[in-house]
């Protein structure tokens, strides 16, 4: 099998390594490699597929329906297996082999075309909120896993430098940083997060109703874990005359329902909209960063 990775995948990483590096030209080999070791048969990649790794439908040497992901260094899939191994399948997808190759994962199978997502807007929070709320556990003794001021450290000084270059945006960014300097100077007891939860994160699954999927963990407030969710279905906030509305109301309601401070929820949301924004502007998508730089003013 030719193992062609989507072009979703090949725009994606294209955003978080322009001049590109060797991961994609090794990828089939490194597939056929990952097929033999776990004596695996293909089904199909995949599509449209994940954004940081390339996931193929595979069955294992019994027939059991499984995924086989590969990931390049940058996405931290190491990091992805130790939360997963934590979690035991609680609130996740499970890890089916420990030992696999470094950047391949061996996982449960669920439906990947069913997502909460798929579900009306009320139900899909509360489906998402329910899964996510089994993830936050304490995280291991000598963990691996960055921490929150760790990663929203350097996504500051990107942000600083996107408003040198911006200046519309300069106020907007300096109430996100702000924010975020409130927020870490006063933490909550850490938890184990998965980092980039959203509504098309949680899958149907066969063993629970959802389970969440492509985690990149990070340990430190919930808040900053549930800030993404805020967001979710930002085209249709911002196409409603009722968003800003809307939004409060939201982060009232998933704040009260996971027992989150309200305001730490707000601030984690300001900061985490206004960083994607940026970002977005970045790498070229400007229609994506005017929504989250819109959706931000509303915190």
């Amino acid at each position: 099998m030719a193992f062609e990775p989507p072009r979703r995948l090949l725009r994606a990483l294209g955003e978080t390594a322009p001049d590109g590096d060797d991961w994609l030209e090794k990828l089939p080999g490194l597939a056929r490699e990952a097929v033999e070791s776990c004596a695996l048969t293909v089904e199909r990649v995949q599509v449209p597929g994940g954004r940081s790794s390339l996931v193929v439908l595979v069955r294992t040497a019994d027939g059991t329906p499984a995924v086989l992901k590969l990931a390049p260094p940058r996405a931290r899939p190491e990091s992805e297996r130790a939360a997963l191994a934590h979690w035991g399948g609680r609130g996740a997808v499970h890890l089916l082999e420990q030992d696999t190759a470094e950047g391949v994962l061996l996982l449960e199978r669920l439906h990947p075309d069913v997502s909460v997502r798929s579900l009306p807007e009320a139900r899909a929070l509360l489906e998402a909120a329910g899964t996510l709320r089994r993830l936050w556990v304490e995280p291991p003794g000598s963990h691996p896993f960055e921490t929150v001021a760790e990663r929203t450290g350097r996504q500051a000084e990107a942000m600083r430098a996107g408003a040198d270059a911006g200046a519309e945006a300069a106020p907007l960014v300096r109430a996100a940083l702000t924010a975020r300097e409130e927020l870490l100077a006063a933490p909550p007891a850490p938890r184990l997060l998965h980092g980039t939860f959203r509504q098309s994160k949680v899958l149907a699954g066969d063993r629970a109703p959802w389970l969440a999927v492509g985690p990149d963990p990070v340990v430190g407030d919930p808040a900053f874990d549930l800030a993404r969710l805020v967001r979710d279905r930002v085209e249709d906030l911002i196409a409603s005359p009722s968003g800003p509305a809307i939004t409060r109301r939201r982060v009232k309601r998933l704040a009260e329902s996971l027992e989150v401070d309200q305001e730490r929820l707000r601030g984690w949301t300001l900061f985490r909209a206004a960083e994607s924004g940026l970002r977005a502007l970045r790498v070229g998508r400007p229609r994506d960063a005017e929504l989250l730089l819109e959706f931000a003013t509303w915190l």
